[in-house]
């Protein structure tokens, strides 16, 4: 239905009386500093193509406790460790919530997942689950013997690509390798890419990443949410309909299944529909949502930083050397890389860590919301603030590092900053009780699929391109990746 101009003309005198009592209210209450916005649509306009970035350089000149006003929210950005450990840890508990989430509202059924829920019953109980039953050591160790399976058909390709002498897309493949690892976990089996969407398991998650991430209207001004002036409601209804249905599919045909075989993630999760996790009740959309989770949260993370990683080793020779050698000494030339091996291997940890310093997995995390007014440095943080963490700009802070923006793991030496979210200075995983629970199972896969393939081969560019003219390009996401995919040229080096 076409709106007409005296109900346009309603809608902003009504939003600018919502900014106007929302300033009356605050006025004598001392916010974080932060830049002047626009009526009603406050700051969105700074936040540009790379938002992690132009938040960075707005911290730069007004601290790192920033507050804006994107639309009527009021949004607190944090930009510094110190910062950083008031907001996860000292007042941990008042920001452990999530605010309403567009692009979670309609492509995880309402915020039913453990990354978007509201912080409570559901959300501990959901948590303990996931946690449970597929993000546990245990649970981890029971898929190794997977694990191998899968990295040794992508080095058998990759050796044949080597012994033709063709470049091999390594973004894809290591997508690929992800997606089929993520689904062996989580479904029992591998899925063909075209069981899916006829676009594929990365390009729909991708988009779905993207659109979480998106500078969204409806998120910062809920009363404009239906009009949909930038279309991204339209595209995450499409994009919810391709997971729908292929997770109507899986539940369908583990429901039918009469095989006696190990319960998978989906069977778990099956056995709790009906039941009552405290007050709610779980049904399908519960299940399907956590699956998603499980599936994203698995499979694009650890391929962009694999991808990452490797780029960076390859415009670093210095460095892939080294890495190398190491794998030489404590692993040899006659073998591939076991798991085993992996804690042993001191100095591909510290490229690991340089790599989620430089390229944090969700460069801003999941958004925070404050549950309460709280006081943190004398400064103001509103009850139903946004939180942003920019993990990327923790990560590039002069006072935490020397020389931020250069790549040099040896940094790490000696150190025993971590990954895991007591040290933060380096948050690639978040922290306190809203810290991703999947951290073991993403560094047990990023660690031995970068080791393997830098154990089994040389890699060099494509078209006698230069290190240094790899283009480092990247694409804001949820899950930031490369904006262009990575190719290279393998030369097998095992003598195996």
């Amino acid at each position: 239905m076409a709106l007409t101009s005296t109900s346009l003309s309603f809608i902003a005198l009504a939003l600018v009386l919502l900014v106007w009592l929302w300033i009356r209210k605050n006025k004598d209450k001392k916010l974080p500093p932060g830049p002047r916005g626009l009526p009603i649509f406050g700051s969105l306009h700074l936040l540009g193509k790379f938002p992690h970035r132009a938040l960075h350089q707005l911290a730069k000149q007004y601290g790192p406790i920033m507050h804006l006003q994107l639309g009527l929210m009021p949004t607190i950005v944090v930009s510094s460790p110190k910062a950083a450990e008031l907001f996860l840890k000292i007042h941990d508990l008042n920001f452990a919530s999530r605010p309403p989430h567009e692009a979670a509202k309609y492509m995880s059924y309402e915020q039913k997942n453990l990354s978007f829920a509201s912080y409570g019953s559901y959300w501990r109980n959901v948590r303990k689950m996931c946690t449970l039953e597929l993000l546990s050591n245990l649970k981890i160790n029971s898929f190794k013997s997977m694990r191998k399976e899968e990295l040794e058909l992508l080095i058998e390709h990759i050796k044949e690509a080597s012994h033709q002498r063709v470049s091999v897309d390594l973004s894809a493949k290591v997508a690929s390798l992800s997606a089929d690892m993520s689904c062996r976990m989580v479904f029992g089996k591998k899925y063909m890419d075209k069981e899916f969407d006829e676009r594929g398991f990365k390009a729909v998650i991708q988009e779905a990443m993207m659109l979480a991430a998106a500078p969204n209207l409806g998120d910062y001004i809920p009363q404009i949410a239906a009009l949909d002036l930038q279309g991204f409601t339209k595209r995450m209804k499409a994009v919810s309909k391709v997971f729908d249905d292929f997770f109507e599919k899986i539940i369908d045909e583990h429901i039918q299944s009469k095989d006696e075989k190990t319960k998978d993630f989906v069977d778990v999760m099956l056995g709790f529909v009906g039941s009552e996790v405290s007050e709610y009740h779980i049904g399908r959309d519960n299940i399907k949502a956590i699956i998603l989770d499980m599936l994203a949260g698995s499979m694009d993370t650890s391929a962009a930083v694999i991808e990452w990683a490797l780029s960076e080793l390859i415009i670093h020779p210095r460095v892939m050397k080294k890495v190398q050698k190491e794998l030489e000494e404590k692993v040899g030339k006659e073998r591939m890389v076991e798991e085993s091996d992996l804690e042993s291997l001191e100095y591909l940890e510290m490229v690991i860590k340089e790599t989620f310093r430089l390229h944090p997995v969700a460069p801003l995390l999941l958004p925070h919301e404050a549950t309460e007014d709280t006081i943190i440095e004398g400064f103001l943080i509103p009850k139903k603030s946004h939180i942003i963490i920019n993990a990327w700009a923790i990560g590039r802070d002069p006072n935490a590092w020397s020389d931020a923006e250069k790549f040099w793991p040896e940094r790490f030496s000696g150190c025993n900053v971590d990954v895991r979210g007591r040290d933060f200075q380096l948050l690639p995983f978040g922290s306190g009780r809203r810290g991703c629970p999947g951290i073991q199972l993403g560094i047990t896969v990023v660690r031995l699929v970068l080791a393997q393939l830098v154990h089994c081969f040389d890699w060099e560019l494509p078209n006698e391109l230069l290190p240094t003219d790899l283009d480092m390009a990247e694409e804001f996401s949820l899950v930031t990746p490369r904006a262009k995919h990575l190719e290279a040229l393998p030369t097998y080096r095992l003598h195996v």
